[in-house]
């Protein structure tokens, strides 16, 4: 089975990936929150930082591109090439408002025929093998049928399903009897996400789908960012936590945003320590850096993990 990181914006950045790459190795590839490409031709200084050339982390990361644009997805995925990355994967799955309201993400499953259209630009001209992201549709998993027929038109290197329409966003169950049919008619082969929180859902997942060959996992990684790493301890993730904060220290310049930046990671990894509750609700409510320091001290020196 390979492990994949899943893209998650505002969370799994550059930072985020050198740093839990160094104190939990395991994963097998980290996926980029997703690039937009416009018609400027030109990354951001945003992009600049988060597009190094591949392997210069000393990982494998994949670039995940955002467009509804196929001539905007060649350029990038050209400049990606440029940088050495061999591949890049297609965000079809985003659910966010922002993002659908433009067409783009899980908004391009709103219509199959120019969904269709773009995929056969992209795939006639592009430099280096694609993957899909994708959800289910938008608003009824039943519209999945004729976009997994879409999907089977083209030669996708890995096709992610996160098995939830857009409305869902990330509530509710995920629906197991879709991707039960994607598994007995998608033609690529294929990679699940979706609510994998621990190895044995893994291990479960495995069980009911042998041919699948990878999982990419997002807040369930978050929370236990060891899921991977044989013998790491409370000593190692209080480290990485550390190192975190100080990475976004320099990264921002800005030890307020550094530690809003934490924070939303700490949302999802203080599940793993017992009786966490009130520590919780104090490090969430600081404003002050030094306080919040002590808070997360007090957290690895009293409490344990589960």
């Amino acid at each position: 089975m390979r492990y994949y990181f899943a893209p998650m914006e505002g969370l799994t950045d550059r930072v985020f990936r050198r740093v839990h790459h160094k104190y939990f190795p395991g994963v097998d590839a980290y996926y980029m929150p997703f690039l937009s490409p416009t018609v400027h031709r030109a990354l951001t200084p945003r992009e600049e930082r988060e597009l190094p050339f591949a392997g210069e982390d000393g990982y494998k990361a994949v670039p995940q591109l955002l467009t509804k644009v196929a001539e905007d997805f060649l350029w990038m995925a050209t400049e990606c090439a440029r940088r050495g990355y061999e591949e890049v994967n297609l965000n079809l799955g985003c659910p966010s408002g922002t993002v659908t309201a433009k067409g783009k993400g899980s908004g391009m499953l709103r219509d199959p025929e120019a969904l269709d259209a773009f995929l056969d630009a992209i795939f006639s001209k592009a430099p280096l093998p694609i993957s899909v992201k994708t959800r289910l549709g938008l608003e009824d998993a039943q519209e999945f049928p004729k976009i997994l027929e879409i999907y089977n038109r083209y030669p996708i290197r890995e096709l992610t399903i996160h098995p939830r329409v857009r409305k869902a966003f990330y509530t509710g169950s995920v629906d197991m009897e879709m991707f039960r049919y994607a598994y007995g008619c998608s033609k690529n082969p294929l990679c699940y996400n979706g609510d994998l929180k621990s190895k044995a859902d893994i291990a479960q997942l495995g069980e009911m789908f042998p041919k699948v060959e990878a999982v990419m996992i997002g807040r369930g990684l978050i929370g236990d960012p060891g899921m991977f790493t044989v013998g790491w301890n409370k000593a190692t993730l209080q480290s990485y936590c550390d190192e975190l904060l100080e990475g976004y220290v320099e990264t921002f310049g800005s030890e307020r945003n550094a530690m809003f930046r934490t924070k939303e990671n700490w949302g999802m990894l203080i599940g793993r320590f017992q009786n966490h509750e009130k520590l919780w609700k104090r490090l969430r409510k600081t404003t002050d850096l030094a306080q919040y320091k002590a808070i997360t001290r007090e957290i690895f020196d009293t409490l344990e993990l589960t």
